[in-house]
Order: C-alpha cells, then sequence, then structure tokens
C-alpha cells in the first residue's frame, strides 16, 4: 500500500488506525491535533472505524501521565480511557511483528517503541496516527505504510 499523508477530508477511506503514543498523549494534553483524534475516537464509537494502540506506545503514554499528573491520577486516566475509548489494546506481539520491527531497528535510531508501531502498522495494513515527523516522517517517505498526520511539521 502507497504511502500518503492523510487530511481530514479523506479519512473516511480508510478503516485501521494505530495511534502512536504522541496522538493519545495529545488528546490528553489538549494539543493541536487533538481534534482529528477525538474524531477518530468518535468515528470508531459508531462502528466506522477501528482505532488501536499497542501496549508499547500504550506504556509511553501511561509514563508520560505519571510524570505529569502523578501516578495514582494516570491509573485512574488509563483505566478511564479502557472503560470509556473505544480503542482496542493490542497486547501480543506475533513473530511477524517481532521480525518486522527487528528490521527496522537493525536499519536505524529508532526507538523500540517506534519499531513496534511501525511493524504493526506493516504486519496489519493500518494507517499510523501520529503527529512525529522527525522520526517518523523517513518511514512515511520509504512509502510502505500510510500515515494520518494530526498536525504539520514545524
Amino acid at each position: 500500500m502507497p504511502s500518503k499523508s492523510v487530511n481530514r477530508k479523506n479519512v473516511s477511506a480508510m478503516n485501521d488506525y494505530l495511534l502512536d503514543a504522541c496522538a493519545l498523549i495529545a488528546l490528553f494534553n489538549d494539543e493541536d491535533g487533538a481534534v482529528v483524534v477525538s474524531d477518530l475516537l468518535d468515528r470508531a464509537k459508531l462502528g466506522e472505524i477501528t482505532v488501536s494502540i499497542n501496549a508499547a506506545n500504550l506504556i509511553e503514554v501511561y509514563y508520560d501521565r505519571i510524570r505529569v499528573i502523578g501516578s495514582a491520577k494516570a491509573d485512574a486516566i488509563i483505566r478511564e480511557m479502557q472503560d470509556t475509548f473505544p480503542l482496542s489494546i493490542i497486547e501480543t506481539i506475533d513473530f511477524n511483528i517481532v521480525r518486522e520491527a527487528a528490521c527496522l531497528k537493525a536499519l536505524g535510531k529508532m526507538s523500540f517503541a517506534d519499531t513496534i508501531l511501525v511493524a504493526t502498522a506493516i504486519c496489519t495494513g493500518a494507517t499510523i496516527v501520529s503527529c512525529d515527523h522527525v522520526e517518523l516522517g523517513p518511514i512515511e517517505r520509504q512509502g510502505n505504510v500510510p500515515f494520518l498526520w494530526i498536525r504539520p511539521q514545524f
């Protein structure tokens, strides 16, 4: 599948979205791009699309919340997210994802969580939802994974 940046006008053409940690953090912090993530979750509630996050990226979200608001509040927010967000948590990593992630990690300086993110998208055909142009922009330019950027590159 060719890679492309997707704006909100053509989001409806795709069905499966995979959140990078920064997308969920943007939603929690009401940062630029939060409305894009919120719109995706609203569409997932309606059953129009699926929205997922892998466990590696959820760990990043969780420790960000702990740093910002403390452990007890972070626990409550993550529990509430699990109970109310139409968000699937990908808790297992099959061998195909392991292999893809290992190949990605061997090629460059990508973080562990981002290698899992990209490998999951490659293996499932999901569109990555992110604002991390620095780390993931080169992946998009390779043309193997579609992206939905929640805010423009600065």
